[in-house]
């Protein structure tokens, strides 16, 4: 193919809401692999991603792109070719860094080389002929971009490998540590999954608290106003049949404000109680943080004892060796004195039939 992957990685893909614009909509259940591909006969970056056979990410890097670091593990960057825009969740800091070096280096590579395009048409005497089709995307496989070389290459170990033998009665204690350990890490993984969702909703519930404080003021201040109107009107006016229609509609506007006061606060209440959810995961989070760190370290102890039985067995065993070495040189002494007094009881028998 004339289009290559030139850099790969793995993170959760998302795109804006098309609707609201302000949420994000998860297009992959999973971590997908996430690659920059470069078509050296157009000098083009593109970055892909699939999910199966279908492509939830087809984007061009041009010069005007720009990838920003929302947060400490999670980047974005607009399309408008597409009209839309993409979001990358990463498992670590790391990651997120290298993406977006790698995303820099890419768009300078474009903004170069659309500068020599310009440069070469501008020499160029007679108008080159393009195609009017636009971009012409070459046709791509699951298994031209499904990971990196590294990632095809590590050989799937639960199949291929050979069956290994039981655990002795010593090494089943470490086993089973070593169960535990990778169930909490599974927990772990997805609570961390369900906190960065939470706080994304906790940012956005702030942010709406926050313009639904300042309306709740708005209102109590034309409240206010509207009942200073009122008594105002129910002093200058002389027309009591007019001002008390006035008055009525005025209540009526007040009351509706009311109403419009308390749904806003029954939101708020409802925020709050997300917000102490939220709380409440991040300290089951911590918790079953400190419960594997509490597990790794009895792995160790478990790993050492482990080590310091094998060394015993070993020495019991050299003993055992040895011992063994010692009753057979004893055996063969003792076979050698049980045939020479046999010799020397043939040889007493003989001289008494002698005398």
């Amino acid at each position: 193919l004339r289009e290559q992957p030139i850099f790969s990685t793995r993170a959760h893909v998302f795109q804006i809401d098309p609707n609201t614009k302000k949420n994000w909509v998860p297009t992959s259940k999973h971590a997908v692999t996430v690659s920059y591909f470069y078509d050296s006969t157009r000098n083009v970056y593109r970055i892909i991603s699939l999910d199966g056979s279908k492509a939830i990410i087809n984007s061009t890097i041009t010069p005007n792109m720009t990838f920003t670091k929302t947060s400490q593990k999670f980047g974005q960057w607009a399309d408008s070719r597409a009209n839309t825009v993409y979001g990358l969740g990463f498992s670590s800091e790391h990651h997120l860094s290298k993406f977006a070096e790698k995303f820099q280096e890419f768009k300078e590579a474009a903004r170069l080389a659309k500068e020599k395009s310009h440069e070469k048409m501008e020499l160029t005497s007679t108008p080159s002929q393009e195609s009017a089709g636009g971009d012409i995307q070459s046709p791509l496989t699951p298994e031209s971009i499904n990971g990196t070389d590294d990632e095809r290459a590590t050989p799937e170990v639960t199949q291929n490998s050979e069956p290994r033998a039981e655990p002795t009665q010593n090494a089943l204690p470490f086993t089973h540590s070593s169960t535990i350990s990778k169930h909490w890490e599974a927990e772990l993984a997805t609570l961390k999954g369900n906190n960065a969702k939470l706080t994304a909703a906790l940012l956005e519930s702030t942010a709406n608290v926050k313009q639904w404080k300042q309306q709740l003021a708005a209102y109590q201040e034309e409240a206010e106003r509207l009942h200073k109107r009122v008594t105002e009107l129910e002093c200058v006016s002389s027309q009591a049949n007019a001002v008390h229609t006035h008055k009525t509609e005025l209540n009526q506007t007040i009351q509706e404000l009311e109403a419009t006061l308390k749904k806003k606060e029954e939101e708020i209440e409802g925020l709050k109680q997300e917000i102490d959810n939220a709380r409440e995961l991040q300290a089951q989070r911590d918790s079953l943080t400190q419960k594997l760190q509490e597990v790794e370290i009895r792995n160790k102890d478990l790993e050492g004892q482990l080590s310091d039985l094998e060394q015993r067995l070993e020495k019991s065993q050299n003993e055992q060796e040895a011992f063994r070495n010692n009753l057979k040189t004893l055996l063969e002494i003792l076979d050698g004195k049980i045939f020479e007094l046999t010799e020397l009881r043939d040889n007493l028998a003989k001289l008494i039939e002698c005398s």
